[in-house]
Parts: structure tokens; sequence; C-alpha cells
């Protein structure tokens, strides 16, 4: 069978994940690897009822609420589509994880990070990423990059501060446990990070 790896990719607003996600997708799947590329929130159906009240709802939610929330999308991902997958010997591929709740809600929210991150080790009954890709860029960037989107959600209507705090909150995980990431400026050409990260998660496999 062959080596299973949980892979993430984190980032802020127009980091480019979703491009990324789909290089080495199609990389490892060139290479005859199963691969199952997902998302948080909304990949399941009751996901999709959680991300539709979370990103698109024009009522008010608390800081502690939207971290639940997130925190149940990611419960019901990791027992009904991850763990399942790894089990069985695919290949991972995940827009976004824990280390978003804790530096969106955490730092950005300015909730307490160990707390953030207790909720979503118990969601996740304590599962973790082989690697995760921290795509780096600088808010601004990464605004004028969504900017071209159809329709801002709730994070992406945050002020600049706030996009300022989750970046902040990014790095300072990464630099906590640097053997678990790959962090990457995300204002460099699309093949060079494509390469750079294939490069990464071949060495895994």
């Amino acid at each position: 069978m062959p080596n299973p790896l949980f892979i993430a990719f984190e980032g802020g607003e127009g980091a480019g994940k979703s491009t990324q996600i789909a290089l080495l997708a199609d990389r490892l799947r060139e290479r005859g690897e199963r691969v199952f590329a997902t998302h948080e929130p909304g990949a399941t159906s009751v996901g999709k009822a959680i991300r539709s009240l979370l990103l698109h709802t024009d009522e008010p939610i608390t800081a502690r609420s939207e971290a639940l929330l997130f925190a149940a999308d990611r419960a019901h991902h990791v027992e009904t589509e991850i763990r399942p997958r790894l089990a069985d010997g695919w290949q991972v591929l995940c827009d976004r994880y824990v280390d978003s709740s804790i530096a969106y809600q955490g730092a950005g929210r300015e909730l307490a990070a160990g707390e953030v991150a207790r909720v979503s080790e118990w969601a996740t009954g304590g599962l973790l990423p082989d690697l995760t890709v921290l795509l780096d860029l600088a808010p601004e960037l990464g605004l004028a990059r969504a900017g071209n989107r159809a329709r801002h959600d709730r994070l992406e209507r945050e002020r600049l501060d706030f996009h300022e705090r989750v970046r902040q909150g990014f790095l300072e995980l990464a630099a906590a446990a640097p053997d678990r990431y790959l962090v990457l400026d995300a204002a460099r050409t699309e093949f060079d990070l494509a390469v750079k990260i294939a490069d990464a998660v071949v060495s895994r496999l």
C-alpha cells in the first residue's frame, strides 16, 4: 500500500492555495497516486450548510460561535472523508485545516489561540497533517487578488489589521514547528511554487 500523506495548504486570502492543490494533485496522479483534494469549510453536505452560515450570512456571528462552527465542520469532514481516505491509502490534500482556525479565530478574532487549538484537536481526534504548506503573502496583495472574485465572504470583508493578525498567526505556527511546515513566498510564480511543493511532497512518499 502506498504511503498515505495528509497535506494541508494554508495562507491568507488570495494566496493561491486552490491553484497549488490542483497542480500538486496532477503531479501525484501522474505518479499513479490516488489523490483526494478537499477543502474547509464546506466539503460535505453538512459542511455546505455550515459554510453558508459562516461565510455568506449577513447576520453577526460572535467570535466563539464562529470558532465552534468551523470546528463542527472539521469534525464531520475528518470523520467522514479524511480519515477513511487515509486509511485506504489515498494522498489527501486539504485547502485549510486546523491552522486556519488558530490564525483566523485565534489571532484574527483575538481569541486565545490555545483554546481554539484545543477545540480543533478534540474535533479532529488529534489528526495533524504530515506537511503543512504555508503560502505566505502580504495581506494587501492577497486581498487585491481576492478582489477579482464575484462575491466577497465575511472574512474577506474584514479590515486590513484583521488580515495582518491572521498572517502573523500563521507565521508563528510555522515557526513553532518548522519540521512540519513548508513556508513559501506566495508572490513567486505559480510554476516556481509548484516545483518546490512537489519536491517536498515527493520526498516524503
